[in-house]
């Protein structure tokens, strides 16, 4: 298992504890489009930890809209913390495609001393 202070040292960005509504939506197998309130609890430039009342697949792709700016970006699924059997569950995911600040936060190590 890893330590804390390697889990840090591979993080590609420092994460920030918000709090930010989003909606979820994720195409079902029939083509559907579904979608969620959820919200987000911890932002990085290259994902986020959602709180969603449903449980997508590990590896699935969903999009989020911010409820903020309103724009919407495509992530990957890449953890679930605590698996249980009902929700709400919260997701590790990671954006396919970052173009700018999605999360309209500044980073810490953005920070420069004046």
């Amino acid at each position: 298992m890893a330590t804390a202070r390697a889990m840090l040292e591979r993080r590609r960005s420092s994460r920030v504890r918000i709090h930010i509504p989003v909606k979820v939506l994720r195409r079902e197998p029939g083509g559907e489009t579904r979608d969620a309130p959820a919200e987000v609890l911890s932002v990085s430039r290259t994902g986020a930890l959602l709180r969603l009342p449903f449980l997508p697949d590990l590896g699935s792709r969903i999009e989020i809209l911010n409820g903020v700016s309103h724009e919407v970006r495509e992530f990957r699924v890449v953890c679930v913390r605590d698996r249980r059997e009902h929700g709400p569950f919260d997701l590790g995911v990671e954006i396919l495609y970052p173009a700018r600040n999605f999360w309209g936060v500044q980073f810490p190590d953005e920070l420069r001393p004046a």
